[in-house]
Order: structure tokens, then C-alpha cells, then sequence
């Protein structure tokens, strides 16, 4: 099984989370009408957080920052490895908890 089908099965099985074609490929999340993440492909995902969760996931090595978005909250992570995958699926979720209980999530993460 490829990365990408095992970040949407696990993403999609999330309370009303749907897996779509992304516009400029791949697939993209959605909850809420709002965007999670989109996959390009098994090499990397683009992540759309607030910009000070960007910024300490940036500071702390967990993820970098968007390759054309650099003035917002848009994180790039790239797969280099096999452990990535597990990184990656984390980042994906602590952005569904962001956009469907903002305040608790943050609170845990620590923004």
C-alpha cells in the first residue's frame, strides 16, 4: 500500500473528514469546509496551520515552511524515509483537531 493510501484511509475514517482531488493534484482532506492537507503523490504534503503553530512546528524541526507560501501559516512536509509517514499522519491530525475544537487543541499544543 503507497503513503498517500494510507494517510486517506486513516483520515478518512475521522467524523466527517472527505478525501477530494486536490487542484493542482493529489488528493486533499477536508472537514468543516475547510481545507486539512492535500498529498502530493508519496513525497510531500502541504499543511495549512495558524502561523504561530507554523512557526513552532518550523522552530521545533517538524516541519518546513511552505516552498512558495512563506509569509503564512502553510507548512511543506517531505517524505525522506519510511518514519515519515507516522510524522506526517500527526501533523495531518493535529490540524483536524485545530479546525474542529480550535481552543482545546491549541491549549495542547501549547499556542
Amino acid at each position: 500500500m503507497s503513503l498517500a493510501q494510507r494517510i486517506a484511509d486513516e483520515m478518512t475514517v475521522l467524523p466527517g473528514v472527505s478525501a477530494e482531488p486536490h487542484r493542482f493534484g493529489g488528493v486533499e482532506f477536508r472537514v468543516n469546509g475547510r481545507e486539512i492537507g492535500h498529498l502530493h503523490g508519496d513525497s510531500w504534503a502541504d499543511i495549512p496551520f495558524p502561523k504561530r503553530v507554523r512557526d513552532k512546528l518550523v522552530a521545533e524541526g517538524r516541519a518546513e515552511v511552505h516552498h512558495l507560501l512563506k509569509d503564512t501559516g502553510w507548512i511543506s512536509f517531505y517524505v525522506r524515509k519510511h518514519a515519515d509517514g507516522d510524522r506526517l499522519l500527526a501533523l495531518l491530525m493535529l490540524n483536524y483537531r485545530i479546525i474542529t475544537n480550535r481552543r482545546q487543541a491549541l491549549a495542547e499544543f501549547g499556542g
